[in-house]
């Protein structure tokens, strides 16, 4: 068996309910931010940019454009929108069906632990910097039946779980001079891949994404733009691949990241204010 067909065969729900404890975590970085000036975090629905070599450029030098509360802040008000978002979901009768219930809850008690930390090390309360969320997407232009139609609210969830790997992986770079604050993003990270997969899979995708091509709405392309990205590190793999998948397989084997402009710009159009 080779390893792309050992990855699709894995049990995600196995692995969905694998369960950690973050407290030691949590209690090492209680008091970073506590002195920081809050400030929201700026939403606003703007063009989104292909270049992914722009974003991944971007990675090298994104601990000169942010500082690591900046970034915690960033990630914190992606978690929120996450936890809302399968917070509403479990709480609408009749949306979930009874065998996908456990799958989401687990979901949403990993995002709900992620908003734990991020508002901890920030020195912050539950709530605090709580952009308000309009899951229609009405700020966008959308009109979308979310919680009324369950391949909407799946194809959304695909949607956050796809653009929050590609979020994190996106800053990376600026939280470079504090170990324990990367270690533990990366962590993150790991797990909204893991979500995104499964998800991928329940709507009967593969968990790999092959170049830029999805399902959902074209009004979440950004959310893929640059995926069709075959150079890595400054070189060119078109065609390495051959037999083996082309550059399908290719693109499926890096993940690419997003600025964070570029997730601002997606998520804007759930944000209200």
């Amino acid at each position: 068996m080779n390893f792309i067909k050992f990855l699709d065969t894995l049990s995600d729900r196995e692995a969905l309910s694998a369960k950690g404890s973050r407290r030691d975590s949590l209690q090492q970085l209680k008091d970073i931010g506590k002195n920081a000036a809050m400030a929201s975090i700026p939403f606003a629905m703007a063009a989104t940019s292909n270049s992914t070599k722009a974003a991944t450029n971007s990675m090298a030098s994104a601990a000169f454009m942010a500082d690591n509360n900046d970034v915690l802040k960033f990630a914190l008000s992606l978690e929120y929108l996450e936890r809302e978002f399968y917070q509403i979901g479990m709480d609408t009768n009749g949306l979930i069906p009874e065998e996908d219930r456990t799958v989401f809850q687990t979901i949403l008690n990993h995002e709900s632990s992620h908003v734990s930390f991020f508002v901890t090390a920030l020195g912050l309360s539950d709530g605090d910097l709580k952009p308000t969320f309009d899951f229609t997407g009405a700020p966008g232009g959308l009109n979308l039946d979310t919680f009324q139609n369950y391949e909407t609210f799946m194809a959304l969830a695909q949607g956050f779980e796809d653009t929050g790997v590609r979020a994190f992986k996106g800053q990376a770079g600026a939280l470079a001079n504090d170990n324990t604050l990367l270690t533990y993003a990366l962590q993150v990270h790991s797990v909204e891949a893991r979500h995104a997969s499964q998800v991928r899979r329940m709507r009967g995708e593969k968990g790999l994404i092959t170049k830029n091509e999805n399902t959902l709405p074209a009004a979440f392309s950004a959310i893929y733009a640059g995926e069709e990205n075959t150079s890595q590190g400054g070189v060119e793999l078109s065609g390495s691949f051959g037999s083996l998948g082309g550059d399908n397989a290719l693109t499926e084997a890096f993940d690419e990241p997003l600025t964070m402009d570029e997730v601002l710009a997606i998520a804007g159009t759930f944000i209200v204010s």
